[in-house]
């Protein structure tokens, strides 16, 4: 018996020791990626720095860096593979996907190849771009590769396009008319594309391509079981994949089969308006290499559509999935007219709702029966929300989805139907404000002795701007916009793009940092604040002002230390081969696509830059680890904490953690960062005995209890479980019938620091609970939380601080654990929580 006691003991010994070194070489993968994922962030901002104009730089450079970037990628792909074990493969093709079209935008031109005139979307994929444009290549992609809810349809090729232009003789005249233009002169470009326009609006379509579009309209009326409206879209070649165009081409909407060909020409006729003349001619492009394909799907009759985004594009490294929404047809939220719903979904440990943001909605639009869409009034404003929650989970879901197929933060347009039907429209990159690894401009946050008129905002493209306020009234004014002024707007609107040449700032009320505007700023580096709210309320038009959109902050006047601090070359329209090669290749690699890790977008085969796949990556990495514990039994090889707290905790230790042979825990033992911040704050308060309740807060908490089955009641006498390294923790607290986990992370870099907050549970009556929830929830606001609620359970997450700002806030939720320690049952009403809450942020959070 002590023979076999012997190799039993030895067996566990050596059982445990593998799980740990098991434990950690996983671990070892995690901070690989965080540490390829900076270095590949620093590499894409020292490329992108060379579009200021600042620095010379040949083929050679250009060429290096690109390889550079992509072992980085490859790189983090591995590591992520190896801590998954092996679930993100895909992206492996992915990234030589993304390399070979580095390669070919290095090495050669676009030729279209000789196609039908029309093909059936399940006929397309991920390879159709230069048959089928951007637009509808992906959306093929969607449908076919994954398998996603997408309209049946087709697409009038690229080839056909070409067609059109040379039967017409069209190709010649057009040429023509843009050489004449001034492109520093809006009249000029309004003529121009005027003209333009109306050469191919009055154009004959060439019969063999009516007779494709009458063939493939049946079919398609066939498949639906009766004659369908239609919506043609814009699906320009480089639309939605090299440069963004965001926003500069049409799309109708509800159209008849009778007008498909008239609004197959006005597509056609939208690549030439004045607003995508002036993106291409600034961008370097010839319009010879303007190609446009034209999709179009089965019209969806929407009950509710809008955009959401696989990553917040402010926060791109938080885990949350942001939708917008509104009731009918989305094309409200795109074109801007309107503030959407917002919901934030959390993305870890599973999917949850934890913020919903409302909007009064006047205005609707639907479909007409006879074709067209036509705007309604809604009474009062509607506030009524447009999504129910497993709605708003099931886009997530999706956005999740195709932000992993594309290894990138997706930009994706969804509509629900009377049914309750999703279908996808569109996903393409979402576009996000790199931030460089070593910044060269100091700014200061503020400045003494200037008038501050606003500080507040959203940043969309950092950087200083001063001019005198031109506060927009109408579009028509954007006539009239002078050299160097700063453009006050009410709502962000592509259209903004034709006076970005001469714009010093931009400043709106309202608007999303991954709007298509925000996303043009950016490419067209124009310091540019939105969501101030009230600025066209607040500034005076032909006011002087100095915008600092970095620290969001306006001044009145002009403030010269700024502007002499961020003073550079400001040449974004550079002519040289060179420079339009650097330009296109960093639209492979820079842009940020996959934003909203909520969105159905967000996954490996929706990445469509390297930018794109590091964000993927650094999502999933997050995930892997947050969800790992779950697949190995490692509470058998922790070690009991003895630190004069309440709670009976386990701790494992991963890598330096923890003193090393120990078999209990005391504070004196634990190195682990984070862990020694929680543990602070617990044992800063004295743990409450459970407090004097009135009686009948008690007998509530009693029938509470009684209801409370019996699996539950066994699960609250688990001890608390922590996981943890020198620079993580997993604390996953039980206290009676409430469960917390606190997860965080306090790296050197401060992109990789967060900090993610989950509880549960209450023994008292839902209204008591629900006090305890406002009053944790009001105390995690204060501290910068983005927090998320339903019911009884929060979900808050904290994101990019730097370590002693980290350690302040999880010393803070060590406090607030022991603080709120049965605290609902004397939650007996409002005025008494909200003394509660008072009482604690003045006490432990003032300085915060």
């Amino acid at each position: 018996m002590d023979l076999f006691r012997f190799f039993k003991s030895r067996a566990k010994t050596e059982e445990k020791e593998k799980l740990k070194e098991l434990l950690k070489e996983k671990y070892s993968y995690f901070q690989k990626v965080l540490n390829s994922n900076n270095h590949v962030l620093s590499l894409m901002a020292d490329l992108e720095e060379k579009l200021s104009g600042e620095y010379l730089f040949d083929m050679h450079y250009i060429k290096t860096g690109v390889k550079s970037i992509s072992e980085g990628v490859e790189d983090i792909i591995k590591n992520l593979n190896a801590l998954s074990d092996g679930k993100y493969k895909v992206l492996e093709q992915v990234q030589r996907e993304i390399y070979e079209n580095i390669e070919k935008t290095l090495a050669s031109k676009i030729d279209i190849p000789i196609t039908d005139f029309v093909i059936p979307i399940e006929k397309l994929s991920k390879d159709s771009l230069i048959i089928a444009g951007g637009k509808i290549a992906h959306l093929a992609e969607l449908k076919n590769n994954l398998n996603l809810p997408t309209p049946d349809g087709f697409v009038i090729t690229s080839y056909a396009f070409i067609k059109f232009l040379e039967n017409t003789q069209l190709r010649g005249k057009i040429s023509e008319i843009i050489n004449s233009i001034d492109i520093n002169k809006i009249e000029e470009i309004e003529r121009g594309s005027k003209e333009i326009q109306e050469l191919i609006i009055n154009s004959q379509l060439p019969e063999e391509i009516e007779n494709s579009i009458r063939t493939a309209y049946n079919e398609l009326s066939e498949k639906a079981g009766k004659k369908c409206m239609v919506s043609v879209r814009s699906s320009a070649i480089h639309e939605d994949s090299d440069y963004s165009f965001a926003g500069q081409y049409s799309t109708y909407l509800n159209v008849p089969e009778n007008l498909i060909s008239h609004y197959y020409k006005k597509v056609v006729a939208s690549l030439f308006n004045r607003r995508a003349i002036f993106y291409y001619k600034t961008k370097g492009f010839l319009e010879t290499e303007m190609v446009m394909a034209v999709g179009v799907l089965r019209m969806v009759n929407a009950r509710a559509g809008g955009v959401m985004y696989s990553k917040n594009p402010n926060n791109p490294d938080s885990n949350n999935i942001i939708i917008n929404a509104v009731k009918g047809l989305g094309k409200l939220i795109v074109d801007g007219a309107v503030n959407a719903e917002t919901y934030v979904i959390s993305r870890k440990p599973e999917l949850k709702l934890i913020e919903k943001i409302p909007s009064k909605q006047n205005i609707m639009l639907i479909c007409k029966e006879e074709g067209d869409i036509e705007e309604i009034t809604l009474p009062n404003g509607s506030d009524e929300f447009s999504l129910e929650e497993q709605e708003a989970l099931a886009l997530s879901k999706i956005a999740i989805q195709i932000e992993n197929y594309y290894e990138s933060p997706q930009d994706i347009e969804w509509v629900i139907d009377e049914d309750g039907s999703i279908f996808i429209l569109q996903a393409r990159p979402l576009r996000i404000l790199e931030k460089k690894a070593e910044s060269k401009v100091y700014l200061p946050t503020r400045i003494k002795d200037y008038n501050i008129l606003l500080d507040r905002g959203i940043t969309a493209c950092k950087g200083v701007g001063y001019g005198k306020a031109f506060v927009l009234k109408t579009e028509d004014d954007l006539q009239n916009f002078p050299e160097g002024a700063v453009l006050i707007a009410k709502h962000t609107n592509p259209r903004y793009v034709i006076i970005m040449n001469k714009a010093s700032a931009i400043v709106t009320d309202i608007g999303s940092p991954t709007g298509h505007m925000a996303s043009l700023s950016r490419e067209y580096n124009v310091p540019t604040l939105i969501n101030t709210e009230i600025a066209t309320k607040t500034i005076k038009d032909g006011q002087e002002i100095t915008v600092d959109a970095t620290n969001c902050i306006i001044y009145e006047g002009k403030v010269e230390e700024l502007i002499e601090a961020y003073k550079k070359t400001k040449e974004p329209f550079k002519e040289t081969l060179l420079f339009k090669t650097l330009e296109r290749v960093l639209k492979l690699i820079v842009p940020l696509n996959l934003v909203d890790p909520t969105s159905e977008d967000f996954k490996p085969e929706k990445c469509k830059t390297y930018h794109d796949i590091t964000r993927f990556c650094h999502e999933m990495v997050m995930y892997e680890m947050f969800t790992m514990w779950d697949r190995y039994d490692s509470e058998h090889h922790a070690v009991p904490l003895i630190a004069g707290i309440p709670i009976g905790v386990l701790v494992l230790d991963i890598e330096g953690g923890l003193k090393e042979g120990i078999k209990k825990a005391t504070p004196e033992d634990i190195y682990s960062i984070p862990l020694q911040a929680i543990l602070r704050g617990m044992q800063s308060m004295q743990w409450p005995e459970p407090p004097p309740v009135d009686a009948k807060g008690f007998f509530e908490m009693v029938a509470h209890t009684v209801s409370i089955p019996e699996e539950q009641l066994m699960e609250t006498a688990k001890k608390s479980f922590c996981i943890v390294t020198k620079n993580y923790v997993n604390f996953s607290i039980r206290l009676g019938y409430h469960f917390s986990m606190i997860e965080a992370y306090t790296g050197e870099n401060i992109n990789d620091n967060y900090i993610k907050f989950f509880f549960k549970g209450g023994g008292a009556a839902l209204d008591r609970r629900l006090r305890r929830v406002n009053l944790i929830t009001t105390i995690l606001k204060k501290m910068a939380f983005r927090v998320m609620i339903k019911e009884d359970v929060i979900d808050a997450l904290l994101t990019k601080y730097s370590i002693p700002e980290i350690e302040k806030r999880l010393e803070v939720l060590g406090k607030l654990t022991a603080y709120t320690k049965q605290l609902d049952m004397v939650l007996f009403n409002d005025a008494i929580a909200q003394m509660y809450t008072e009482d604690f942020i003045k006490k432990h959070i003032k300085d915060i």
